[in-house]
């Protein structure tokens, strides 16, 4: 396939892609607002000459705000324009980037869909002069109009597993071309490297760089505001642990190991946070269903002896729930999503547990596994079995706390690294 059946391709799926996004507006009502935008059309007032950075989601949102605060402080003079596709990571785009002190410095809208038209007059209203698109979001008109505009594009903390080089590999025709378009692709391994040369990028182009994941930053307060949290809910010494993060098919199986649990610890809280905030309603829903006496987090109430779940559906506040944990469990694992960011819990000091299905962070989940900072799971059964240990024996806790935060430390730079190749396409 080339970029022109590509196209044809794309204006033909339109209505599917409509019919798409209305039933996804149906779960989560965000996705009928701003609609124009995903067209180009109504997008707000853009200063152009700046730095686009483009998040597809929740997830690269969070991982892209480091580097968006260190262009601030280098470039003071460039505004930043943050994309993404979704409304969760539009929200977190807005929480960390809207306050007054990034006003006229940091603006925000909806990436529009890959369509040749709606790229061009997106570039046409930001005209930037560096575009970065934060790990593997590849979009083949996009990338061809910065070219077109003599627009560097840097593919940074990017990704690509083996399955999705052979999914790539299918269509060489329209990949090859991308790929050979970017100016700079910012690999966190070696073995993914290869894999983008093979797929055609320019060899000189590639650089391995890390994952500028290592280089998360923890307030120090934290921590403090966690265990003053606890104390005020008289829980400090109740074991405490957070599934984070979890799927259709987890929550299941999340509740089941804590009925395990409890059995033996009558008074063990679980700190369940879903993925998707459309689900928050139906995830309460399960857990009275299940006979948990479950309170949500978005009540601001506090947490009391007789609860056994506490619903973490807020959004911005995933490390907050981290620090408040004793043990981690992160989700998108038991279900085959590929996972989701080890490196918050463990930058916590937090022992971390997954299930099997890692592929999103195989480089990051073998570091972690290798120096006893991980744990597996493959079911309920061998999670409230790893939980259970883990509050048996504390000292373990400890030495997987401590191999988590030397992991952290032993890799942490590839930020600086970044940098420096996005300084230098600057000129």
């Amino acid at each position: 396939m080339n970029r022109t059946l590509y196209n044809l391709l794309l204006h033909l799926a339109m209505p599917l892609i409509a019919l798409r996004l209305a039933y996804r507006a149906w779960r989560a009502p965000a996705y009928a607002r701003r609609i124009g935008e995903r067209f180009a059309l109504g997008l707000p007032a853009l200063k152009p000459g700046g730095i686009w950075v483009h998040a597809v989601s929740l997830g690269e949102s969070i991982a892209a705000a480091p580097l968006v605060r260190e262009l601030l402080t280098r470039y003071p003079q460039l505004p930043i324009t943050l994309t993404c596709m979704t409304p969760t990571g539009s929200e977190r785009i807005q929480a960390l980037f809207g306050g007054a002190e990034y006003q006229g410095r940091v603006q925000h809208c909806y990436l529009p869909y890959d369509l040749p038209w709606a790229a061009a007059r997106f570039l046409r209203r930001a005209q930037p002069r560096l575009a970065v698109i934060m790990e593997t979001e590849l979009w083949p008109n996009h990338i061809h109009q910065c070219t077109r505009r003599d627009i560097p594009v840097v593919l940074a903390n990017a990704r690509l597993s083996e399955r999705s080089a052979r999914g790539y590999a299918r269509f060489a025709k329209l990949t090859a071309p991308m790929l050979a378009e970017l100016s700079l692709i910012a690999v966190q391994t070696s073995a993914e490297a290869e894999r983008f040369r093979d797929l055609g990028a320019r060899a000189a182009c590639v650089e391995v760089t890390g994952s500028i994941k290592f280089d998360l930053s923890i307030d120090p307060e934290l921590p403090r505001r966690a265990l003053e949290l606890r104390q005020q809910w008289q829980a400090s010494q109740r074991p405490v642990w957070i599934a984070a993060s979890t799927h259709v098919g987890e929550d299941e199986a999340v509740l089941i190991a804590h009925r395990e649990l409890l059995k033996h610890w009558p008074d063990a809280l679980l700190i369940l946070v879903p993925r998707h905030p459309e689900r928050f309603g139906s995830v309460f829903e399960l857990c009275q269903r299940e006979g948990f006496d479950t309170r949500r987090r978005s009540s601001g109430e506090a947490v009391q002896a007789s609860d056994q779940v506490l619903l973490g559906d807020t959004m911005g506040e995933l490390l907050f729930l981290y620090a408040l944990a004793d043990v981690a469990f992160v989700g998108g694992s038991l279900v085959a999503n590929g996972g989701h960011n080890l490196l918050e819990p463990a930058a916590l000091g937090k022992p971390v547990l997954s299930g099997p299905h890692l592929f999103n962070f195989l480089e990051i989940a073998a570091q972690l596994r290798e120096a006893s900072a991980l744990l597996e799971v493959a079911d309920a059964a061998a999670l409230a079995q790893r939980v259970a240990e883990l509050w048996r024996e504390p000292a373990r806790a400890v030495r997987m706390h401590e191999a988590g935060l030397a992991v952290m430390r032993a890799n942490q730079g590839a930020l600086e690294r970044l940098l420096g190749g996005l300084g230098r396409l600057l000129g």
